[in-house]
């Protein structure tokens, strides 16, 4: 009889270390899982680092769209940009951030392509959406090494700007973009053109209700 009940009681020690061993791998399987699924959750750069882009785009699309027809000559100073110029840059500034999404540096003395001229105010909202809509697809596919990667600004051999590329498209796009289109927006008051609401009511709108 003792020697059964050693043997019971041996068999039951035995399923017990059996039955933690199994906890134990179940909850290092867990863990993994866990710090596996948070890392391949980490999100691109896009959504960490450009969370408002639609939203910009989105706001100059409606600040060109108000720019009236047959005015493009039309400054408020001589030193001041006609109404056509200031527009028709705004419009074009998406490129500026798809080239430096897509090329490591840029140098400023090198010849350029000529720019497509924009005329009409249809012209403008047009090549506005179209570059857009390009930055954006490319935006949505960049890697975290492509975001970090040092973008250059040149003047022939002379490096005036070395930063990572997220940083000068931040800069010279998205911000740039904000600064032009408070300009426009003072344009458009001074043609007695109602000014559309952007980061929140202007004197002519109210934003939507949210959703």
């Amino acid at each position: 009889m003792a020697k059964t009940s050693a043997r019971s009681k041996s068999s039951s020690r035995s399923k017990k270390s059996s039955k933690s061993t199994k906890k134990s791998v179940k909850r290092s399987a867990k863990k993994s899982t866990s710090r596996s699924s948070k890392s391949t959750e980490r999100p691109g750069p896009l959504a960490a680092l450009f969370p408002d882009l639609e939203s910009e785009l989105a706001t100059t699309r409606r600040m060109l769209d108000r720019v009236p027809s047959g005015r493009n000559d039309w400054r408020p100073h001589a030193k001041s940009r006609t109404l056509g110029e200031l527009a028709t840059h705004l419009a074009q500034l998406p490129g500026f951030g798809l080239m430096m999404a897509t090329r490591n540096e840029f140098d400023g003395l090198a010849p350029r392509p000529p720019q497509p001229a924009l005329t009409t105010n249809a012209e403008r909202v047009r090549a506005f959406e179209e570059l857009s809509a390009q930055l954006r697809a490319v935006l949505h596919k960049m890697t975290w090494d492509q975001a970090n990667a040092p973008w250059k600004l040149r003047l022939g051999d002379k490096v005036v700007m070395n930063v990572p590329r997220t940083q000068v498209i931040r800069t010279v796009f998205v911000t740039h973009s904000a600064h032009h289109r408070a300009q426009l927006g003072v344009y458009l008051r001074m043609l007695e053109t109602p000014v559309p609401w952007s980061y929140g009511r202007s004197a002519d709108e109210e934003p939507p209700a949210a959703p």
